[in-house]
């Protein structure tokens, strides 16, 4: 019997990748993997928690109490070794939140991007080493809450390069690589991304507590 899955995000760049990332093993255990498109009446949920497994859990747990299915959340974000690991939880409101303004995903995006780039500007590049964090999670309503997480190592670049991907993507430059992430196919990412990996690891957690 095909069993639904929820990704607790409404980041449709996000549900795009986590959907590639799980087709896979989504066709193995006859999962569905919906957005929260499917379930309008839940909002924004406040992400108060201090580290990427926090926040992942408390909405992982809340969407999954609210749409009694089970959910699947991710937090993630960039960790700049220079500036002791920030944006960190803070990467998707980095440049603030503009006086309450609704701004457009890629502009937000573009004023986060811009800003870390200003705030390294006079750092050398042996000194720009960072890596993109990922904590997944899944919760069971009435089960189990379990975390897979996952690590990208890599350098920040000095200017912005390519046109796919999102967020830091366009600077970020993984470690053995010659190109922005930015750069890189879907396929190409995910096979290395911090996401990738901890979804990928999430793998066996779905196995385990929804087959």
């Amino acid at each position: 019997m095909t069993r639904r899955v929820v990704l607790a995000t409404h980041n449709e760049h996000k549900v795009h990748e986590l959907q590639q990332i799980l087709a896979g093993a989504a066709a193995d255990l006859d999962l569905e993997v919906v957005s929260m498109a499917a379930f309008p009446e839940v909002g924004e949920i406040p992400e108060t928690e201090v580290t990427f497994a926090g926040n992942a859990r408390l909405k992982a747990e809340h969407v999954a109490r609210t749409t009694a299915t089970p959910a699947l959340a991710d937090d993630s974000g960039l960790a700049v070794d220079v500036l002791g690991g920030a944006p960190g939880i803070f990467s998707a409101r980095w440049s603030g939140q503009h006086g309450g303004q609704d701004l457009p995903r890629a502009e937000k995006d573009r004023r986060n991007l811009q800003l870390l780039l200003d705030q390294l500007a006079d750092v050398p590049d042996e000194h720009r080493r960072a890596a993109f964090r990922c904590a997944a999670v899944l919760a069971v309503p009435g089960g189990a809450t379990v975390v897979s997480e996952g690590l990208a190592p890599g350098v920040i670049a000095r200017a912005p390069v390519g046109e796919n991907g999102f967020g830091y993507d366009p600077i970020f430059v993984p470690d053995g690589g010659t190109r922005s992430l930015a750069e890189y196919t879907d396929e190409e990412k995910n096979a290395i991304s911090h996401r990738g990996r901890a979804f990928r690891g999430m793998v066996p957690l779905l196995r385990e507590h929804l087959v």
